[in-house]
Formats: C-alpha cells, sequence, structure tokens
C-alpha cells in the first residue's frame, strides 16, 4: 500500500509540479567540458581550492560542495617529494616546504561560509571516530525521538574540514529508484546532523536550529524566518519542480574567467557533478531523471520558497475513515437502488475524493491517498453488484419459473374459456334454416368477450354479443359468470328480451363485488319466419345485408350497460329477415382496434369491408374476412380490446329450404 501511494503522490506532483520563483540557487557543475580542459577526476585539491577561491570573489552567501575528500591528496606536494627523495633529493626537499593540497583547499573554504559533507554509513569508518562536527540543535517537547540514527560516518580529512563552517547530510534512501523523500535532519551519537540545503541556509543567516512538534504527528525544523515540516523520523516530502538547466555554471567557465563571478552574490553556490562516469543519477517523482546535486538545489529552492509537503500521522487512519464511511454508504445504497444510481453515486463520490486531495495538495501541501479509499469503494461496489447480480438471477428464475407456471395456468383458464363458448357448427349441426360462424380473439391470453348460441325451443335461436369491462383474468372470470345468468335468464323469462336483460341484471348485480358492467346485444330469431327481435345493453350495434342490398347498422336504441342504472327497463325491437340476409355482431374491439399511427378501424372501413362480401355469403366467410381486415388494419399493433364475431345467415324455413 505505500509503494501504491507513492505512485498516487507522484501523479500529484506531476499533475501540479513546484514552479521555480526564484534564482537564488546556482550549481557550479563539474561536467565534461571541465573534465576535458582540466583533465580526468579526481583533480589536483589545488586546483579545486582555485575553484572555491574564485567562487569566494563573487561574495555569495554560502557555498557547499556535493563531493567528498576523505583521503588526503595523492597530488601534494609533500605526497610527490616522498616519490622523488632518493633521485631528486633537491627537488623533494623544496616540496617538502610547501603547503599541502588539502591545506590549501581548507585554507580557500575558510574565506567564506562553506557546508562540506557527511554521508552516514550502517557501519562505523575506524578513520573517522567520534561525531561530526555539528550545529547546536535544540528540541521540544521529545521531538527528535524518532529521528534516524546513523552508526559511522564518512567526512572530509581533518586539513580541508577544518576549513568548513558547518556539516550537511548527504544520505538520502532511494524508495524503488526514486527520490520522493530527503533525510532532513539525522543523529550520530551524541551530534545532530541537517541536510546540505539546511545547513548551507543556517549558515548563512547564522541562525540556531530548532526542531519542534507540530500538528498530525509531524515535526517543525525552525531556523530564522523559514519552517521546514518533516515527518517523525527526520525524512521530509520533497515538492519538485522541473529541472532547470538555467541553475547550471559550468566549472570550466569560472576556471578560465569566462563567467562573471559577481552574478554568485548572495546566491547559495552547490559544486557537484555532472560528468558522465561521476555523478549519481536518481529518478524525481516528475518522472525525471537527474544528477544528484539537483536534489540538492531544489530542496534549498523549496524551503526558500516554503514549498514542502507533508504527510500527517493521522492521513492512513482519515484514509481508513474515508473507506470505511464510503464502503458502508455503497452497502447500504446498492440493495436499495438500480444499478445506474449506485454507479452514479461511486463516480460522484470518487470524484469528490480525489478533488480534496488534490486540494489539500495544491492548497496546503498535504498529502492524502484518496485513490485507496476509492479502489477501496470500487471493490466494495464491485462486491455489492455481483451480490445484486446473484440475487437477481435468482428472483430473475423464481420470476421465470412463476411466469411458466401462470403461463400454464392462463393457458388452461384460456381453454376452460373457450370450452364455455359453443362452437356453432356443432350446437347447430343438424339446423339447415339459419349459417352461423363466431370467432373470438382476446386481446391478452384470456378476455372478457363472449358470445353463446342455443335454441330456445324448435324454431327460436337465441344468442347474444357481450363484453365485460376490462380484459384478462378479472374479466374472463366475471365473464364466465354472465354467461351463465344470461343463458338461465334467457331460458327461464317469457316475455320480451328487455325482460331477460333485466333480470339478467338483476342477478349479475348480487355477484358483481368489483362494480364490474357489461355490454351486451341479445337476439331472438324465428327460424321459420325470419322474424327477429333484439334488445341492446350500450353494445355495439349489428350489421345487417339484405339481398341486393348493402350493409347497414341495426337501429342502436336500448339501454346502458348491465350494472349501470338499477331497475332499468330494456326495450327491445323487431323486425323481419328477408331470405339471405345476414347479420354481424360484433364487440368494439373490430370498430376500435388501431394501427402504429394510433388510427381507429371504425365504423366505415367495417361497413366497406362488409359490402365486398356479395349478397350470399357463408357465415365463417364473414367472420374471417372482418377479421383478416381487422388484422391488415393493425399492422401487428397490440390489440387495443377483444375481438368477437358472430355472423348468422337466415337461410329460411324449414319447407322452403326442404324443396330448394
Amino acid at each position: 500500500m505505500e509503494r501504491f501511494r507513492s505512485l498516487v503522490f507522484d501523479g500529484w506532483q506531476r499533475m501540479m509540479p513546484r514552479e521555480r520563483l526564484s534564482d537564488t540557487v546556482v550549481v557550479v557543475a563539474i561536467d565534461e567540458r571541465a573534465l576535458a580542459i582540466h583533465g580526468q577526476w579526481p583533480w589536483p585539491r589545488d586546483l579545486v581550492a582555485d575553484l572555491v577561491g574564485r567562487i569566494a570573489k563573487g561574495r555569495p552567501d554560502v557555498l557547499g560542495l556535493d563531493m567528498f575528500f576523505p583521503e588526503p591528496d595523492r597530488y601534494s606536494p609533500g605526497v610527490i617529494a616522498g616519490r622523488l627523495e632518493g633521485n631528486a633529493p633537491d627537488i623533494a626537499a623544496r616540496l617538502k616546504g610547501m603547503p599541502s593540497n588539502d591545506a590549501l583547499l581548507g585554507k580557500a573554504l575558510a574565506t567564506m561560509p562553506s557546508v562540506l559533507g557527511v554521508a552516514g554509513l550502517e557501519n562505523r569508518d575506524p578513520r573517522f571516530a567520534g561525531p561530526p562536527r555539528s550545529p547546536l540543535v535544540r528540541f521540544l517537547d521529545g521531538a527528535g525521538e524518532n529521528l534516524r540514527s546513523y552508526p559511522g560516518h564518512l567526512r572530509n580529512v581533518p586539513e580541508i574540514d577544518a576549513g568548513a563552517a558547518g556539516h550537511g547530510l548527504y544520505s538520502n534512501d532511494l524508495e524503488g529508484g526514486v527520490a520522493r523523500r530527503i533525510q532532513m535532519v539525522a543523529r550520530f551519537d551524541q551530534a545532530t546532523v541537517p541536510t546540505l540545503a539546511v545547513e548551507m541556509i543556517r549558515v548563512a543567516l547564522q541562525a540556531p536550529l530548532t526542531i519542534a512538534p507540530s500538528f498530525g504527528g509531524t515535526l517543525e525544523m525552525r531556523f530564522g524566518e523559514y519552517v521546514v515540516p518533516i515527518q517523525s523520523d527526520g525524512r521530509a516530502y520533497l515538492r519538485y519542480g522541473h529541472a532547470d538547466p538555467g541553475r547550471y555554471v559550468s566549472a570550466a567557465r569560472i576556471l578560465d574567467g569566462s563567467f562573471d563571478v559577481s552574478q554568485l552574490h548572495e546566491k547559495l553556490v552547490i559544486v557537484g557533478f555532472t560528468g558522465l562516469g561521476l555523478v549519481d543519477i536518481v529518478a524525481t517523482p516528475l518522472g525525471e531523471t537527474v544528477f544528484g546535486v539537483e536534489t540538492h538545489a531544489q530542496t534549498a529552492e523549496a524551503i526558500l520558497e516554503g514549498q514542502f509537503l507533508r504527510r500527517i500521522g493521522l492521513a492512513p487512519r482519515i484514509e481508513a475513515a474515508l473507506l470505511v464511511a464510503f464502503g458502508l454508504g455503497l452497502f447500504v445504497l446498492v440493495p436499495r437502488t438500480n444499478a445506474q444510481r449506485s454507479a452514479a453515486t461511486l463516480a460522484a463520490g470518487s470524484v469528490a475524493l480525489i478533488a480534496a486531495g488534490a486540494a489539500a495538495f495544491r492548497f496546503a501541501g498535504l498529502l492524502f491517498d484518496p485513490v485507496g479509499p476509492v479502489l477501496g469503494a470500487i471493490a466494495v461496489f464491485g462486491v455489492m453488484q455481483a451480490g445484486s447480480l446473484a440475487e437477481a438471477q435468482r428472483q430473475r428464475q423464481q420470476l421465470r419459473e412463476q411466469a411458466a407456471r401462470m403461463a400454464g395456468e392462463l393457458d388452461a383458464a384460456k381453454r376452460i374459456q373457450m370450452g364455455l363458448l359453443p362452437d356453432p357448427r356443432e350446437v347447430l349441426s343438424a339446423e339447415r334454416r339459419v349459417d352461423v360462424a363466431a370467432l373470438l380473439e382476446p386481446a391478452r391470453t384470456v378476455g372478457g368477450d363472449f358470445y353463446d348460441c342455443f335454441m330456445l325451443d324448435e324454431r327460436r335461436l337465441f344468442f347474444v354479443v357481450a363484453d365485460v369491462s376490462g380484459k384478462g383474468l378479472p374479466a374472463s372470470l366475471f365473464m364466465a359468470s354472465v354467461k351463465s345468468i344470461i343463458k338461465s335468464a334467457a331460458l327461464t323469462v317469457e316475455g320480451s328480451l328487455g325482460g331477460v336483460l333485466a333480470r339478467a341484471q338483476d342477478e349479475i348485480h348480487r355477484e358483481n363485488p368489483e362494480s364490474l358492467f357489461v355490454t351486451a346485444l341479445a337476439c331472438v330469431l324465428d327460424l321459420e319466419t325470419g322474424g327477429l327481435e333484439y334488445a341492446n345493453a350500450g353494445h355495439e350495434p349489428a350489421w345487417s345485408h339484405q339481398p341486393h342490398g348493402k350493409p347497414e347498422r341495426l337501429d342502436a336504441s336500448g339501454g346502458p350497460p348491465l350494472c349501470v342504472l338499477d331497475m332499468y327497463s330494456y326495450p327491445s325491437t323487431r323486425r323481419t329477415l328477408q331470405r339471405g340476409e345476414w347479420l354481424l355482431a360484433l364487440s368494439d374491439g373490430a370498430t376500435e382496434a388501431m394501427n402504429p399511427a394510433k388510427e381507429f378501424f371504425g365504423a366505415e372501413r367495417l361497413g366497406t369491408s362488409l359490402g365486398w362480401l356479395g349478397d350470399a355469403p357463408e357465415a365463417v366467410a364473414i367472420v374471417t374476412r372482418v377479421r383478416d381486415d381487422v388484422r391488415r388494419f393493425s399492422a401487428g399493433a397490440e390489440p387495443a380490446d377483444d375481438l368477437t364475431l358472430l355472423a348468422i345467415r337466415w337461410i329460411g324455413p324449414a319447407d322452403a329450404v326442404s324443396g330448394r
């Protein structure tokens, strides 16, 4: 997780790198040009002393050397004299009288405030016993208890070391090859040594160094007007900027005098390596590979500009709390809403956390990891969605099983409903005075329309077409009861058809808890005389067609649907059919059928359709023609209502039929 967080913090730095606001820090680089002119490293230290002396003429505030001189210079006059004593004793004697190169370098360093390096070692070096020289550091409230401590160290030979005004720490631990955190201060036995950049600024200010507790379990290094936030172990997150070639000056230009050293006045000057084979290369969070001296320069600039980063001790707990809160929120929300809203909540929460982390970095220099809580919340979301998906699949399976059972039950209900309707070809198979055909197509699996036809006696045929309000299973159940009641009333009530409907209404009303109503067209046809009596209870009027005539709608006079008005006396109408005349009784599923354009089939189209049948069509042809025309007009649109058709063609009395 720590490595992953480091990548997140690197991302913040890449999006919002530190901007270089000043040119106070200058790097004098021992680069390829200097090595080509003055030879390979190590140079004689009198040459390094010459470089330091020329820099001193520019009167910088402080000079720092990012290099070590732990052994005496092999080019010193005394070392060379020891080699020449046997061959050129006079020359050797003169060389012995000359000061050593190390002394020259120490003397040059003493001409201005300068800082040399100290490197921490995990093992003691016998050459450097005792702690290095260090400034007096004041610790407040036990602030230094957790500082990193090095058992040993590496420093410069005493002659050079004596010329320095301070010592700065060089050691930094890379994290995956990336220099993210700088060891700003460390302990060497009883000595406390700050990093090179801090010591350079402290020496320039001649200020004491104080380390004090700060908020969130962090520490602060205070010297002069500067405050550097550090972690409890003495490390600090450096806010990097992009490498700037403008801060570099070649040592060759200073040695040959082509660079105006007055430009170094009141600057912080660091001498370091950039030549190939000499430089320690490090990677920064910005994805750049830079020289080791670059980190010291950027550290000094960050101190001067107050652009350090801080990760408080409570940050992991805050991130864990955010993860728990976000995860619990999703845990509660996901089962109670749809996937789109849950995903939108996850996205909004993730954006809010990332924006908060970016704002904390940008405006307060605080390092919070919002991606950890976001990834945790995504994991919670994924688990919850997987659970929801599994539950949804289980419920879908149950629904499929229930739907299959319901479909089976509806199929059984359809078979039962259709079984309740008579087949005119069977009921009237021996009757030659009339031709009857019927059709019922429910808008759903079952419906509320019905028809019936049966003989009241040897010459009278009763038929009815009715429509129960509503569709589906409730209407079909009510339809069965209404059909039985109307048939019973027709067989038991003497008198007009109006009386039959009135009696049926009384019976239906007593068995109608849902207050449904029924439209019905009831007719009685005398098969010997062609006399027709019909009564209409709010139903679609029937159509008739006389030989050599055209289809016409029967008089629609009658009354309201059954169970709308109590104690209503329904009138009946009588007329006499001509031989060959046919009737079509139907439900409003025909006239109110709609096409995809929401247009009704209507009475006019129905009349036109019936007009194409001619004078003597068979009853089944009438039903088939109307059904096909309605289907063609609907063009696949969902049926608006049940479709019921009952066609009757009166052929004539028995003697006329037998003599034909």
